[in-house]
């Protein structure tokens, strides 16, 4: 029993999910006094940077599923972060927008995330962050086409 455990301990899918448990636990206590989650802070991130951008396209650009972007777009919305316009072109089709509100939420998290991402790689020497993070990219890359949200052209 014990060396099947050792074993579910060095497996590359239960490392990943202790890690995505680790990089989760570490947003929330570095954001906490913003009220905000990781998806959250990437759909709002996004739709700073892209003009004109709609639930659809945020998906593909944070990776998220489709069918449940719309709860974090209403989180965002009832915060008063976005607000979401029919398209001139397409009045079923609703544009993302960020408020002040949202500029501002975002610079004032900035530090906070930035502790976020040294945190996660705190325990790695510099060689072994470059590291880290190219195994993941490529990973990432590599099997992209397999979940229910790929990850899309970040153009």
């Amino acid at each position: 029993m014990v060396c099947r455990m050792k074993t579910l301990y060095t497996m590359p899918g239960h490392l990943i999910r202790r890690a995505h448990q680790i990089s989760t636990a570490i947003f929330a206590q570095e954001c906490a006094a913003y009220d905000l989650t990781s998806i959250q802070y990437a759909a709002l991130l996004a739709v700073r940077s892209h003009k004109d951008l709609d639930a659809t396209r945020l998906s593909g650009l944070i990776a998220f599923d489709r069918a449940t972007i719309g709860g974090v777009l209403d989180r965002l919305e009832a915060k008063g972060w976005i607000t979401r316009e029919a398209s001139p072109t397409d009045r079923r089709v609703k544009l993302l927008r960020l408020t002040l509100a949202g500029e501002k939420m975002l610079d004032d998290v900035e530090p906070a995330v930035a502790r976020v991402q040294e945190r996660i790689v705190e325990p790695l020497d510099d060689e072994g962050k470059a590291a880290f993070l190219r195994l993941l990219e490529q990973v990432s890359e590599a099997h992209n086409d397999l979940t229910s949200a790929p990850l899309q052209s970040q153009s």
